[in-house]
């Protein structure tokens, strides 16, 4: 059950989002989270999305933009680096605080409630039409790269900021979607190499059954969604992310996950 769920949440994430370049790190993130430690999910998310968009790249990163790759991308990696520090820094402190549901004994942790917060941010930009239809001017794209690499590092959730900023570069379809790929392999490989050392440490509890059924389903993902649902208008699926993110996010910020 876990590895058809993991692989069904991997697939559809990344076939429906190739068009837009950004959802399967905000999607298979809160799934990885409910069978194992929320920093692990992350990095487990990390090695998934990064090597997601490496099969991406050599579907279509002949198209990227690279002056826009090192303008957004080289501030995004440095902040990456300092976002993934953090998260494991956060993550090796004492619990805020700890309540009781029935028999368990919940913890609430300062990276349980940053992550829930952002998906909260998520959810109120599927959901808020002034949100929804943010886009910034080429000349912060740097910024961006801070932003969406800080995002990246702490939660893996970097590809809704990343759109933003490039929205309005002036990039043709294809541009848009091999630039956006390029960027994400930059920040996946920094905050990869920080979360590499818990990697080590934890081995033994990895499931790489899981983790192998979650990398292959999101290549076959990624092939349907490149091939059939180019026209897929997101509208209606949208709203349903929107939802159980926001499920997630209140459950993950109370400690239920």
């Amino acid at each position: 059950m876990t590895l058809l769920l993991v692989g069904t949440v991997a697939f559809l994430a990344s076939a429906l989002t190739f068009i837009s370049g950004f959802g399967l790190g905000t999607l298979l993130m809160p799934v990885f989270a409910l069978f194992m430690p929320l920093e692990r999910a992350i990095a487990a998310t990390g090695v998934v999305h990064f090597l997601n968009s490496l099969f991406k790249f050599a579907l279509v990163g002949r198209r990227a933009d690279w002056p826009i790759v090192a303008r957004f991308g080289l501030p995004a990696l440095v902040a990456s680096l300092l976002g993934a520090w953090w998260l494991v820094h956060v993550s090796a402190q004492p619990p805020l605080f700890s309540w009781s549901l029935g028999t368990r004994v919940l913890q609430v942790t300062t990276a349980r409630v940053l992550i829930g917060a952002l998906l909260l941010v998520f959810v109120l930009v599927e959901w808020v039409p002034r949100w929804k239809a943010l886009t910034f001017p080429p000349s912060l794209i740097p910024l961006g790269g801070v932003l969406s690499g800080l995002a990246g590092g702490v939660s893996g959730m970097q590809g809704a900021l990343r759109s933003a900023f490039l929205a309005r570069a002036g990039l043709s379809r294809d541009a848009f979607i091999a630039t956006g790929v390029a960027i994400a392999c930059l920040i996946d490989v920094s905050r990869l190499g920080v979360y590499a050392r818990g990697f080590r440490a934890h081995r033994q509890a990895i499931d790489e059954t899981l983790l192998l059924v979650a990398i292959a389903a999101a290549f076959a993902g990624a092939l349907v969604g490149r091939r059939y649902l180019e026209r897929l208008t997101m509208e209606a699926v949208r709203h349903v992310i929107a939802v159980l993110l926001l499920l997630v996010a209140v459950a993950m910020a109370i400690g239920l996950i």
